[in-house]
């Protein structure tokens, strides 16, 4: 048995079916970690969604921005930008199957036994492993109520606040930590978030630095995560793990043995 962990998909379905082919991956016996924005920009959505979707309990995927993005484009189609490609979903025959269950995917994993948290965006500095799967569920929570979900999507959009406090409560407590796990990329010691900077660490906003370069909670417990094109997969803290080599931009798509750490690479391209 094998567990890999395959950085941001964002619907390039044949670098990952490439990937999977040369590990020779086997959903009876192996199991697929995500780390979310399965979808969108890339050629074939539709068939990455219906795919992890069909290997059930051997795929463990975390939601992306992208991915919430998708969940709020089905409740209001005007929410589509000209560069997303969701259509094929939102017009699919099964397109309420698969859009359930993506709703029911979490914001964080945490894998005990190999001391491994995985988010889309990171772990900011100001939580500890077990805030975030609390926060988390906050969130999954209101994505899995039929009655609460179309006010969170209404409201999900935005970069304020921009820093976490335990006070905050309704829409922007929500927002904050969507932020936090979906979108983060650069902040501050207090956790004050920067959400316009998609640049190299080498090019941060004043007073602020990349996520992972500050003091953490919980140092002995890894992280997987991807959302950042620009780090290229590269990060030079011990037990942090960058996985978005943007494929979807035209460059390639990574798969980790979470075990081993070896990490194969598939170019979009190719």
């Amino acid at each position: 048995m094998a567990v890999y962990a395959v950085g941001d998909i964002q619907g390039c379905f044949k670098p990952l079916q490439c990937l999977l082919q040369e590990v020779d991956f086997n959903p009876s016996r192996d199991t697929l970690w995500a780390v979310g924005d399965l979808v969108n920009r890339g050629p074939d959505s539709l068939a990455t969604l219906r795919y992890l979707d069909s290997l059930g309990n051997a795929c463990i995927s975390v939601l992306g921005n992208h991915d919430l993005h998708l969940l709020a484009a089905a409740h209001d189609i005007k929410r589509l930008r000209k560069s997303d490609t969701l259509l094929p979903i939102l017009r699919a025959p099964d397109r309420d199957h698969l859009l359930y269950n993506l709703r029911q995917r979490p914001l964080a994993h945490m894998d005990s036994e190999r001391g491994l948290i995985m988010t889309h965006a990171g772990v900011p500095p100001i939580w500890s492993a077990q805030d975030t799967l609390a926060l988390a569920a906050e969130v999954e929570a209101v994505l899995r109520c039929d009655q609460q979900l179309p006010c969170f999507l209404d409201d999900m959009y935005g970069n304020e606040p921009a820093c976490w406090s335990p006070e905050l409560d309704g829409t922007k407590r929500l927002r904050v930590i969507t932020n936090y796990l979906t979108r983060m990329r650069f902040c501050r010691p207090d956790g004050t978030l920067d959400l316009k900077s998609k640049d190299t660490p080498g090019q941060a906003p004043q007073g602020y630095v990349p996520w992972f370069t500050l003091p953490r909670r919980d140092p002995e417990i890894g992280i997987i995560f991807g959302h950042w094109a620009a780090l290229e997969g590269k990060v030079e803290v011990p037990g942090i793990h960058a996985l978005d080599t943007g494929c979807v931009w035209g460059n390639q798509l990574t798969l980790m043995n979470v075990d081993t750490g070896e990490k194969r690479h598939c170019s979009c391209h190719d």
